[in-house]
């Protein structure tokens, strides 16, 4: 079942509100620039609040928050998409909770656009799953044992009431390794779930994306790809990486699939949020990214810096007390010095992680800008790095 056929019914079913919303909902993709020496290219997915530039790292709020970053602090790196979690938000605060706020967004405190993640990778590698068959999954609450039924319908219930701008299709994430047989029933239920997706999925003013699975199998990839691509989808996210699997296959994964997806959708990389694996992505044509990268190094004491990372607990960094990186706009970078950084680290002060983690984030989101910059110039190459020396696009950092 195509989404178009399914959109055209959908504010009817939604309610006499809806009913004139369909052509307000401003959901399409634009691309402006291409580079010519790969299949980079930069565009503009707009949503109902704002435009998202690609291509574009997108910051995670798992539980409606970019850990330890308020929603000015993260305006200010230069975000437009922040994602959050439908299996997280479900179990707290409950998606009743944040219908009631008026949705996500005034809940969050957070004006640009959302994207809700549909909550199957979670269910299936934090949960205790009792159940998996081709009706959903049965398993058990981290949070006090209860048995919780998930299933595709379920999923754009929480995920339509949560009200995010993009809701992500109910898939299936096979672990790595798995076998190929494991793989392919993983692939049949995840396109079966998505046609249930999208014949639950009723609000006109969210978009849904599927998602390509299949593991390390090539043949697997091309068939999940081929499918979802079928379904008329506004976008469409490749599942299934950065899950264990060698770096060299997840490159392999995005080169063999993104060409089978449309031109004129928005494509994203799932979980993968490191300079390398972004440029070579982009390079393959990729537009989204997301990870929990940046802010798990910052609370950890380690910076992203010049394409490398490093441990500010380093006591090499104790009398240096110049910038941690002078390009940067950050506050981190803007008004304290490594040896600061370094003493609010070792001192376990809260305000060292919060920094660190405000620096990776804008320094991811420079890193995509800067690829932007050099499509746009005619520059950008899979090796992407503009911090080095001599580099033709140094003048994108």
């Amino acid at each position: 079942m195509r989404a178009d056929a399914v959109n055209r019914s959908a504010p009817e079913a939604a309610g006499p509100e809806a009913a004139g919303s369909e052509a307000e909902a401003p959901f399409r993709f634009e691309v402006s620039h291409r580079c010519s020496h790969s299949h980079a290219r930069c565009g503009s997915f707009h949503t109902p609040h704002g435009v998202v530039d690609t291509p574009r790292f997108m910051p995670v709020g798992t539980l409606a928050t970019v850990k330890g970053v308020t929603p000015e602090q993260l305006r200010a790196t230069n975000a437009q998409m922040v994602l959050a979690n439908t299996y997280h938000l479900h179990l707290q605060p409950g998606e009743q909770v944040v219908a009631e706020a008026g949705g996500l967004h005034r809940f969050m405190g957070w004006s640009g656009p959302l994207l809700t993640d549909s909550g199957g990778f979670q269910v299936f590698s934090l949960g205790a799953i009792n159940t998996i068959n081709d009706e959903g999954v049965v398993f058990r609450s981290p949070r006090d044992g209860a048995r919780i039924s998930l299933t595709p319908e379920r999923s754009m219930e929480i995920q339509m009431a949560l009200g995010a701008d993009v809701a992500m299709a109910f898939d299936q994430c096979p672990p790595y390794p798995a076998s190929e047989t494991d793989v392919a029933e993983a692939n049949r239920r995840t396109h079966r779930w998505l046609e249930r997706c999208i014949s639950h999925h009723s609000r006109p003013d969210q978009a849904l994306f599927g998602i390509v699975q299949g593991g390390t199998h090539a043949h697997l990839r091309e068939e999940s790809a081929r499918a979802v691509a079928a379904m008329g989808l506004p976008g469409i996210a490749i599942g299934g990486v950065s899950v264990g699997e060698p770096v060299e296959a997840m490159h392999r994964i995005v080169r063999q699939v993104t060409p089978l997806l449309p031109d004129d959708r928005p494509r994203y990389l799932m979980g993968v949020g490191s300079y390398r694996e972004m440029a070579i992505a982009v390079a393959q044509g990729i537009d989204l990214f997301d990870c929990v990268l940046p802010t798990r190094l910052g609370r950890h004491g380690t910076a992203l810096v010049g394409g490398e990372r490093w441990n500010l607990r380093n006591a090499r960094f104790r009398h240096d007390h110049t910038p941690l990186d002078p390009s940067c706009p950050c506050p981190a970078c803007a008004h304290h010095s490594r040896a600061y950084l370094h003493h609010l680290i070792r001192s376990d002060e809260l305000l060292g992680r919060i920094l660190l983690s405000l620096h990776n984030l804008t320094q991811l989101l420079r890193f995509t800008g800067a690829m932007a910059a050099a499509i746009r110039d005619g520059c950008f190459s899979e090796d992407f790095a503009p911090w080095e020396q001599g580099s033709p696009a140094a003048h994108t950092w």
